[in-house]
């Protein structure tokens, strides 16, 4: 795919900084065994991750907004452009040396996800999309999965940490969908997640407590690879809501009434 300048910048920005963080990776091992361990050292990782992406895509489009976790929002003199960036989307994998972790960056015009890129270091695997341009790994084309039954079906979800409050309605969804599908994932990554539904490895997904820079560039990537992408309420937004359901065309109506009927 022959990418806009933007894209482009954003390919080259993940890039970058997933050379950094696949560095950081290599030493996770080492401080498992420290009496401190691997708490602040991914926290530095994430937090210079971050400072990478910014200083390239900043550097290049001063006029854009900006919205990282790590670095929180800023207003352009753009105000119809901001990037939305996740410099380390599973962090908790990266904490325990788990080799399921990505780097994630959305453009948004006007209110829209725009285009979105998804980059895996440590397979290489680059997820990219674009409005009406399609979605894209590496060289190959991606498209949705065309199962169409439920029980042939997999499925990717979060499993909130701690004691958030999304665990009990969490618990619910798992307990009305696993029993009419072939299996239910949390991977860690709900960026991935989302790229695996565009690249067909899931039929569909879904979260309720994300933040923006969660599923922003997995958004456009679902929808682009022929993919259904709506709020947990229909009249709701994604982004806005924190909560998505994401899946391929002919799933999405049956995931959707299972997860909708609490």
């Amino acid at each position: 795919m022959q990418g806009s300048a933007n894209l482009n910048l954003m390919v080259k920005a993940a890039r970058k900084a997933g050379r950094s963080l696949s560095k950081d990776f290599r030493e996770v091992e080492n401080l498992q065994v420290s009496v401190k361990g691997t708490g602040d050292f991914v926290s530095r990782a994430d937090v210079a991750a971050e400072k990478i992406i910014e200083e390239e895509l900043r550097g290049a489009r001063p006029n854009y907004g900006w919205l990282g976790e790590e670095g929180g929002a800023a207003q352009g003199t753009d105000k119809t452009r901001r990037w939305i960036v996740d410099p380390l989307d599973g962090t908790t994998n990266f904490l325990h040396g788990l080799p399921h972790w990505s780097v994630s960056i959305a453009l948004e015009r006007k209110g829209a996800v725009v285009a979105g890129v998804v980059y895996d270091p440590t397979r290489d695997e680059m997820f990219i999309a674009e409005e009406g341009r399609g979605a894209w790994m590496n060289q190959s084309r991606l498209r949705v999965s065309g199962r169409h039954r439920m029980k042939e079906a997999l499925f990717a979800t979060g499993l909130p940490f701690a004691a958030l409050p999304a665990l009990p309605e969490k618990m619910r969804d798992i307990e009305r969908v696993s029993p009419s599908c072939s299996g239910v994932r949390s991977t860690g990554s709900s960026a991935l997640d989302f790229a695996y539904v565009a690249a067909g490895r899931f039929e569909g997904s879904w979260e309720r407590s994300l933040m923006p820079w969660d599923m922003a560039a997995g958004l456009v990537l679902v929808k682009e690879a022929g993919g259904f992408v709506e709020a947990l309420r229909p009249d709701a937004s994604p982004l806005e809501s924190g909560g998505a359901i994401v899946a391929n065309d002919r799933i999405f109506a049956k995931l959707a009434a299972l997860i909708r009927d609490q």
